[in-house]
C-alpha cells in the first residue's frame, strides 16, 4: 500500500494557500511536478525536526527545507525541471542565491523589524494563528531573529536608517533583475514553471497581496507589472480553489453591510426622528411631575416645539 505524501505548513490568507515563503516554495513545486500532496495547516513549528515548517512526511520519513524536499521528490521521479539544459539549471542557481542574498533580508526586515508593520500585522497575524502558549513565543523570537540578521548584515544596531536604506536598495535592484529576465514570458524558462518560478513565486507573493502598512517595498513590486502577472497566474492556475475561496469569502463579508443598507434605507432619518420624540417625551414627563416649573412663555415656546415636532412627523409619511 503506497503511503500518502504529506506536508504540515503555516497557514494561507489574502488568497494565498500559505503566506510563509517556504511553505509556499514546497508546495509551488510540488504542483509543478504534479506531486499527489496532502498538505495540513498546523501552525505549529514547536513540534517539528528543525523547529520550523514545512516539514514534509512519506511514511517513516520527515524531511525540512525545500532543498531536501526536492531531492527526495526528484529520487521519486517528481521534478519541475525535466526539460531545462545545463545552462538553464545553472541560471537557476545563481537566481535562487540572489533571492536569498538580496531579497531575503529586506523581507525579514519588512514582517518583522519595521515597527508598524509589526505590531499591526506580523505579531497580530503569527499570535492569533499559533495555539497557546506559542504565540506568547514565536513572534518575538522571529522578531529577534530578523533583528540579528539586520546586524550581522551592516554592523550597526538594526534601527540605524542605513539598515533601512540598505535592504530596500538591494530588494529593489533584485526586483527589477527578476522583471528584466522574465520579460514577457509566461515563466522563466518557457511555457512551463519550474523550479525557479516556484522559488521566485514563494518570495513575490505575499509580498505583493500582505497588506503592510509601510509598503514601499510592496509598491516597487506592483510597479514591476509583469512579476505582478507572473504572481496571479501562478495563484490562478495552480491556487485556484484557495483563491476562490478568499473572494468568496470577501463578499460575504461585504454584503450583509449592503443588505443592511437595502432593509434600512432611511436610516438616518429615522435616527433623528427617535431622537426628537425620545426629547419631547422626556420634556412632556418633567413638565407633568414638576421637575420643570411651568412658565407661561416656557409653555407656549413647547407648544411651538410640539408644532414643528407634528409637522416633522407629516413630512415623514409623505416621504414614504
Amino acid at each position: 500500500m503506497n503511503r500518502p505524501m504529506e506536508l504540515d505548513i503555516w497557514g494561507g490568507d489574502w488568497g494565498l494557500p500559505s503566506i510563509d515563503l517556504h511553505c509556499l516554495e514546497v508546495m509551488a513545486y510540488a504542483k509543478f511536478s504534479a506531486v499527489p500532496l496532502q498538505t495540513h495547516v498546523t501552525n505549529n513549528p514547536f513540534c517539528t525536526p528543525n523547529g520550523s515548517l514545512p516539514v514534509f512526511k512519506h511514511g517513516k520519513k520527515k524531511i525540512n527545507g525545500f532543498s531536501e524536499i526536492a531531492a527526495y521528490l526528484r529520487e521519486k521521479n517528481f521534478s519541475a525541471d525535466f526539460g531545462l539544459t545545463p545552462k538553464q539549471c545553472a541560471e537557476s542557481v545563481a537566481f535562487s542565491h540572489l533571492l536569498s542574498e538580496r531579497l531575503h533580508p529586506a523581507l525579514q526586515y519588512v514582517w518583522w523589524v519595521d515597527r508598524k508593520n509589526y505590531l499591526e500585522l506580523s505579531r497580530p497575524w503569527y499570535a492569533k494563528s499559533l495555539p497557546f502558549p506559542y504565540n506568547y513565543y514565536y513572534p518575538g523570537r522571529y522578531e529577534r531573529d530578523a533583528k540579528k540578521i539586520m546586524e550581522t548584515l551592516y554592523e550597526v544596531c538594526w534601527d540605524d536608517p542605513v539598515v533601512e536604506t540598505g535592504v530596500h536598495a538591494e530588494a529593489e535592484k533584485c526586483l527589477t533583475a527578476l522583471s528584466i529576465r522574465l520579460g514577457e514570458e509566461e515563466f522563466f524558462f518557457g511555457s512551463h514553471p519550474s523550479t525557479l518560478d516556484a522559488t521566485v513565486y514563494a518570495y513575490l507573493a505575499p509580498l505583493l497581496k500582505a497588506p503592510f502598512l509601510n509598503a514601499a517595498l510592496q509598491n516597487h513590486l506592483k510597479a514591476c507589472s509583469n512579476l505582478v502577472r507572473f504572481v496571479v497566474r501562478i495563484s490562478q492556475r495552480y491556487f485556484a480553489s484557495t483563491l476562490q475561496e478568499y473572494e468568496a469569502h470577501k463578499t460575504s463579508q461585504q454584503k450583509p453591510k449592503e443588505d443592511s443598507e437595502n432593509y434600512f434605507p432611511n436610516k438616518r432619518r429615522n435616527q433623528f426622528l427617535a431622537a426628537l420624540v425620545a426629547t419631547v417625551a422626556m420634556t412632556g414627563y418633567a413638565f407633568s411631575t414638576g421637575l420643570i416649573e411651568e412658565t407661561p412663555g416656557l409653555v407656549h415656546g413647547c407648544g411651538n416645539f410640539s408644532l414643528v415636532l407634528l409637522y416633522v412627523l407629516k413630512m415623514n409619511r409623505e416621504l414614504k
